[in-house]
């Protein structure tokens, strides 16, 4: 007999007992449809693709579908519909399967049902049955933005009372050739960890070659401003890379900080929204690196340098995610027009940004901002065994090394101990309690930020708001656009604007007992760009404004 999942074992039991209670409790739930006749295939689902999925009912009934699907008449993604299938009826919807998790979970109501409870944000929906199905949140069903469109769902306080549940296997396919150790887990999807480590590998790597820009296979020595020919370079490649994923308005917005300094420059791909074109979702990272000042490793004692060539954490990992989100998004129709933006001169004071938000078409509104920026030496890397030496050999690193959390970071805020931003905060709790699979992870944290993760019991995935903001998002806040940012902590990574912020560091600093560097850090990063697509996909749907204007 194969292994068995007993958590996925034990859901099963709780939903047959469930159904059993639904059907005898009191003559209300006596009229309850059962959700064993649902019938939902295919059973296994594949996790991170757009699949067809054939829901067949033996008896009417309302079925709840709590993730992102896809409009039949438009193409655009939905957060979520309900079906009315009558008895030996059946309806296929196209459906964003979750990425990250082993179970698909419906909520099966009676005909013409308004109202369907649903979980708290930071809780699976497995751990939402387990616990009863407890819940004070629910929705309400109203109808579809679009004329014969898939029906809605809006946020209320009435649940509708109790509900049966229906749940399926969610199996994620590994590549082909690529083992567990080597990221295989995280290797498929519309985006994958493996697919941004790839790239990160490319902008990366060190090998020598007769490159005249900086002499490496690569795309190093990206340090903004004075027209450096490497940053140059490195900005064609990534033009390059917009336009052979199908963008066909790819711009480079050269600005200038003061006249004796003619700066580097931004790279925005473009697509137009067709529903809102005025309206853009922007998703950014910066792509300079920290320029090198003080060239002095830390492993060998000498005095903290600053400055990197290689900036494989801060922030080739930020851009390769944008890369990879921007080719999987090219394809999918939105409302709202979308702006990918590889940022200059963050690290001289987030001038890029800036440039580029005082630069907006009077007629534009930024409906939100996503921001990449660090990421992969986080969870799921849980510091570092003491008899372990550095990547060099000589092992005169520290003998203890920590993992900062995965950060999920929100604003504008303007009160240090308050939630000024609560919409964002509940959606990003939303989808790492379940598609994201980090419930058991998470936190979300206010206040002075170390003191209150360590005061947390030091948790691996972290939702905050921050009265200040120290990378490109600020500029975006600065308009009262409500952001969202994925990373790392700034402070406490050894090689933060380091000569050693390479990718053969960031595989050291992530191996642990549990797992190869490779795994842990091809998992990080898929956190990150699954994350980032799945919260532009329902921004895209239902934009989150500024709570306090």
């Amino acid at each position: 007999m194969g292994q068995i999942n007993y958590r996925s074992f034990l859901l099963i039991l709780l939903v047959l007992n469930a159904s059993m209670v639904g059907c005898f409790a009191d003559n209300e739930k006596s009229d309850m449809p059962n959700a064993d006749a649902l019938t939902i295939a295919p059973d296994p689902l594949t996790a991170g693709i757009f699949q067809t999925i054939s829901f067949k009912a033996d008896e009417a009934m309302r079925v709840l579908v709590p993730y992102l699907v896809l409009q039949p008449n438009t193409g655009y993604i939905q957060n979520g519909t309900v079906l009315d299938l009558g008895e030996n009826e059946d309806y296929e919807i196209v459906i964003l399967i979750p990425p990250r998790i082993d179970n698909f979970v419906v909520l099966v109501g009676e005909p013409g049902r308004e109202y369907f409870p649903i979980r708290e944000g930071n809780v699976s929906w497995t751990t939402w049955i387990e616990n009863g199905m407890k819940n004070s949140r629910g929705v309400k069903i109203i109808d579809s933005e679009f004329e014969n469109g898939l029906l809605q769902l809006s946020n209320s306080t009435e649940t509708g009372g109790y509900v049966s549940v229906k749940v399926a296997t969610i199996i994620r396919q590994v590549a082909a050739g690529v083992s567990i150790e080597n990221g295989g887990a995280h290797s498929t999807g519309i985006v994958s960890g493996l697919e941004t480590f790839n790239m990160l590998s490319v902008l990366s790597d060190e090998t020598p070659s007769p490159d005249p820009f900086d002499g490496a296979k690569g795309y190093l020595n990206r340090w903004a401003g004075q027209g450096n020919p490497a940053y140059e370079n490195a900005a064609d490649f990534l033009v390059q890379e917009f336009t052979e994923y199908g963008y066909e308005n790819v711009e480079r917005h050269r600005f200038q900080y003061i006249e004796a300094n003619p700066e580097a420059y931004n790279i925005c791909a473009y697509k137009e929204g067709y529903e809102y074109p005025n309206e853009w979702m922007v998703i950014g990272a910066h792509f300079d690196i920290a320029p090198i000042i003080a060239p002095t490793p830390v492993d060998l004692g000498a005095p903290r340098g600053y400055g990197t060539r290689v900036g494989a954490y801060d922030n080739t990992v930020g851009t390769s995610v944008v890369l990879t989100m921007a080719e999987a998004m090219f394809d999918i129709p939105t409302r709202r027009g979308i702006v990918f933006c590889l940022w200059s001169s963050e690290e001289g004071g987030k001038r890029g940004s800036i440039a580029w938000v005082e630069d907006i078409p009077n007629e534009v509104t930024i409906s939100n901002y996503i921001n990449i920026d660090m990421g992969g030496v986080n969870w799921p890397g849980n510091g570092t065994p003491s008899d372990r030496v550095g990547p060099d050999g000589t092992g005169s690193y520290p003998a203890s090394q920590e993992n900062w959390p995965f950060r999920v970071y929100i604003g504008p805020d303007t009160e240090e101990d308050v939630i000024n931003q609560p919409k964002m905060v509940y959606l990003a709790e939303w989808l790492a309690g379940d598609a994201l699979g980090v419930e058991e992870q998470l936190a979300v944290l206010n206040g002075e930020l170390n003191n209150a993760w360590s005061e947390a019991g030091e948790p691996g995935i972290i939702i905050n708001e921050a009265t200040t903001a120290r990378s490109d998002h600020a500029s975006f806040q600065a308009i009262d656009t409500v952001t969202v940012g994925f990373g790392g902590l700034v402070d406490g990574y050894d090689c933060y604007h380091q000569t050693c912020d390479t990718i053969d560091e960031m595989l050291y600093w992530m191996e642990n007992d549990y797992a190869s560097g490779m795994q842990n850090l091809i998992n990080s990063v898929d956190l990150m760009t699954w994350y980032g697509t799945m919260i532009f996909l329902h921004l895209d749907h239902q934009p989150i404004l500024n709570s306090y204007l």
